[in-house]
């Protein structure tokens, strides 16, 4: 379905990489508020969990595609999304190396440049790209989290993943620095630990325990200015 279509009276997020995980269920979760939802997947690829939410909401959930790690795909859903306005952008991005344990001095430099764009880069790229589209009192939020927290880093551990995370909480501060005469709303979102695939099976909260306070803070943002960091309680998390 086309997004023009979009009922025009219910408020839009604009969810980047809802394809499985803490983007497809925030998807869901906004869908059962009333909320319209367009949500990206990768090109080529298919979402079995998006893709049957939006064949069971064909008024109100559209997918469109992009790959973040790529300028040249950002650019171009920019030229498609052109005419849209989204009372929220949400970029969704999170990965690890493939060993979380090793040290930063034990890292490869491929491994890092590889992080560093899809947890850092490419989310600031999209946020840079794309707030145009968000209107001077709507809301931009990134999923970061508490591991990017340099004031409770008393365990280490995950030392790649940490300084990524910690690096998108700095690029989006200097992004804020630069809307502050604004009456958008920012926020980095700290999910908690949560059993997904990127979280691992030890995770302390489920999804279900996750999402649904996700969303009712990002809704309780909207319009309250600045640059928050938040946990899925509303909670301040240390910078």
């Amino acid at each position: 379905m086309s997004q023009a279509t979009l009922p025009a009276r219910a408020p839009t997020i604009l969810i980047i990489g809802a394809s499985r995980g803490l983007g497809y269920a925030m998807a869901a979760q906004f869908v059962t508020k009333g909320w319209n939802v367009v949500g990206t997947v990768r090109a080529g690829s298919h979402s079995p969990l998006l893709h049957a939410l939006a064949d069971a909401n064909p008024r109100t959930v559209v997918i469109e595609t992009v790959d973040i790690t790529r300028p040249d795909e950002i650019d171009t859903l920019r030229a498609r999304l052109s005419n849209q306005r989204y009372d929220i952008l949400f970029v969704n991005a999170g990965t690890t190396n493939p060993d979380p344990t090793q040290t930063i001095g034990e890292v490869s430099t491929g491994d890092f440049v590889d992080l560093m764009i899809t947890n850092a880069l490419g989310p600031m790229r999209v946020v840079e790209r794309l707030s145009d589209l968000v209107p001077a009192d709507g809301l931009i939020g990134v999923m970061s989290s508490g591991q990017g927290s340099i004031a409770d880093n008393e365990s280490g551990q995950r030392e790649l993943y940490r300084g990524t995370k910690a690096a998108l909480n700095q690029f989006m501060r200097s992004f804020a620095a630069r809307q502050a005469n604004t009456r958008r709303a920012m926020l980095l979102m700290a999910p908690g630990w949560v059993r997904t695939e990127l979280g691992g099976p030890a995770g302390r909260l489920s999804i279900e325990e996750s999402v649904p306070g996700i969303v009712e803070v990002l809704i309780a943002k909207q319009g309250r200015p600045g640059l928050e960091f938040l946990d899925y309680r509303g909670r301040t998390v240390r910078w």
